[in-house]
């Protein structure tokens, strides 16, 4: 694959070129010789893992808020048994892949499982998770995120870590001074993914992985970035497939904020940094407070940010931002315009996902819908029963996840590429008396085969672990061949936005292939609060 790299990882690359120096050790386990040095894994139930794995050098110090530099290269054979921290963060409580590493600034690693003993240049298709949190929390080492499964059916899987926060996404006029030339600025979280994705591309033959057969795939903010990919220049020719897991896709579903020209009630990356460098007593635009930015300690950085304490942090963090050669436009517009890579696509989201609307009844989430407040109120409380926060959950989860996913796959379909469209709709048994739909994140499990390493793992049932095999093998085969069908499973139909068709992992457990039951509704969301790239607007 030629892909456009910043100058960045290009020098990595090259200085990593430099150290493939060293001789084997005589110790158990399977050794790999990368472009950076020799690594020696570990071995279990068939598969070998190869743990935190460093792709780019620490971004501590004076490489705090600058693009992910050159790794420095090893010769004596270096352990991998065991992962790398993850990003800095605040755990919240609530986290549903709760990560088993330390925290630090020093996270910039990889993994990797693959079949044990599989040679260098076997070829093996090659999947890339990229993990969701919100931008502020998660990282490559939760139990749900094991690659084994993956691995036991013949595919390299690779998970990273990348700079959350204001550690990975953070501006300031100082910073844009010192970058002046370089110009990456800003998105520090989307430079390492495309730093890791560079990694794989140099690296993964070396473990009997096919650079040209890459998917990438995300869930969440994983999902998001997944499309940040997938519409970025910098990260063109990095993979061939993608898979994207509720990561929405509109306007309404993430910031279309600026780095540095402020827009109302959207204050730009550079003011919000300003703001939190005044909070610590610092001013002025120079090397000086660069200076003292780069020497608050990470805690104060960090400075309790999570998915728990977002929505209180937003006067001094904003996330990722529209900085012109990271991320180009609001994704909604390079969607309308054509400007993604043409790649095969499947997306989709859970039946009860995340959202949320600003109103306090359900009445007045009817009403924002204008002209077809009835009709809402018929298509998502037709009996005038469910509760307020029911019927606002239903349709904040529709404007957020669901129809983004719908519009995205029509301009995937527009532009010829093929696409497979989902919702996931199971809800595990021992849970189906709490939850009357799959909640956000919920599916992730079933899609890596990895329901026992729950929180809750010990009352998973066998009907359970009958829908993750099913799930896991469609995203299996998508990985594969850029096709979700097997002869012996459900077929899954090509998008068409004509017809709409969807394949539901269905609350009964069975894939349900058909038209999306919910397309009026979601017609009404579009043309209440999109406006844009509704179905009418895009007849084949």
């Amino acid at each position: 694959m030629t892909a456009l790299r910043p100058l960045t990882t290009l020098a990595m690359v090259s200085a990593l070129a430099l150290g493939a120096c060293g001789t084997e050790p005589d110790a158990d386990g399977p050794l790999v010789e990368t472009l950076s040095g020799p690594l020696l894994g570990s071995t279990a139930a068939g598969v070998d893992s190869f743990l935190g794995i460093p792709y780019a050098a620490p971004p501590t110090d004076d490489l705090r808020w600058r693009a992910p530099q050159p790794v420095t290269a090893w010769s004596a054979t270096r352990p991998a048994t065991g992962f790398g921290d993850d990003c800095q963060q605040t755990p919240f409580a609530q986290d549903a892949a709760p990560s088993t590493a330390p925290f630090s600034e020093d996270c910039l690693f990889v993994n990797v499982w693959r079949p044990a003993d599989v040679e260098p240049g076997a070829d093996l298709p090659v999947a890339v998770w990229i993990h969701g949190g919100g931008f502020v929390n998660g990282g490559s080492s939760p139990a749900i995120y094991s690659g084994e499964s993956f691995a036991r059916n013949g595919v390299i899987y690779v998970s990273m870590n990348y700079r959350l926060g204001r550690f990975g996404f953070f501006a300031h006029p100082a910073l844009t001074r010192e970058n002046a030339d370089e110009g990456l600025l800003g998105n520090y979280g989307y430079l390492d993914q495309i730093a890791a994705l560079n990694w794989v591309e140099a690296n993964i033959a070396a473990f009997g992985g096919d650079p040209d057969n890459v998917t990438i795939f995300g869930e969440s903010a994983g999902g998001a970035s997944v499309q940040a990919m997938l519409t970025s220049p910098l990260a063109q020719g990095l993979f061939d497939r993608a898979i994207i897991q509720s990561g929405g896709g509109r306007r309404t579903g993430f910031s279309d904020r600026r780095l540095q020209d402020d827009a109302p009630g959207s204050p730009s990356l550079e003011s919000l940094g300003v703001a939190f460098a005044e909070a610590h007593g610092i001013t002025g635009d120079g090397p000086a407070a660069l200076d003292a930015l780069r020497a608050l300690p990470a805690s104060e950085i960090d400075g309790g940010l999570s998915m728990a304490s977002m929505g209180q942090q937003g006067a001094t963090y904003g996330g990722p931002s529209i900085d012109g050669r990271i991320v180009t436009a609001p994704l909604q517009d390079q969607y309308m315009s054509g400007q993604f890579a043409m790649v095969p696509l499947m997306i989709g989201a859970t039946s009860a996902d995340l959202g949320f609307l600003p109103v306090a009844t359900k009445a007045d989430a009817f009403n924002l819908f204008g002209d077809s407040a009835d009709a809402a109120r018929a298509a998502y409380d037709p009996d005038g029963v469910l509760p307020d926060a029911a019927v606002i959950s239903a349709i904040g989860g529709d404007l957020f996840m669901v129809e983004p996913a719908r519009f995205v796959a029509s301009r995937f379909n527009a532009a010829g590429n093929p696409v497979f469209h989902y919702r996931f709709s199971y809800v595990a048994e021992a849970l189906q008396d709490t939850f009357s739909g799959a909640p956000h994140a919920s599916e992730i499990p079933y899609t890596h085969n990895t329901l026992a390493n729950r929180r809750d793992g010990e009352t998973t049932t066998p009907g359970d672990q009958a829908v993750a095999e099913l799930t896991h093998r469609y995203w299996l085969n998508f990985i594969r061949s850029g096709d979700p069908n097997s002869d012996d499973q459900t077929a899954w139909p090509l998008y068409s936005a004509v017809t709409e068709p969807l394949m539901d992992i269905s609350a009964s457990g069975e894939a349900v292939a058909g038209r999306d039951p919910w397309s009026d509704r979601l017609d009404m969301v579009c043309d209440a609060f999109a406006g844009t790239g509704c179905p009418e607007d895009d007849p084949e």
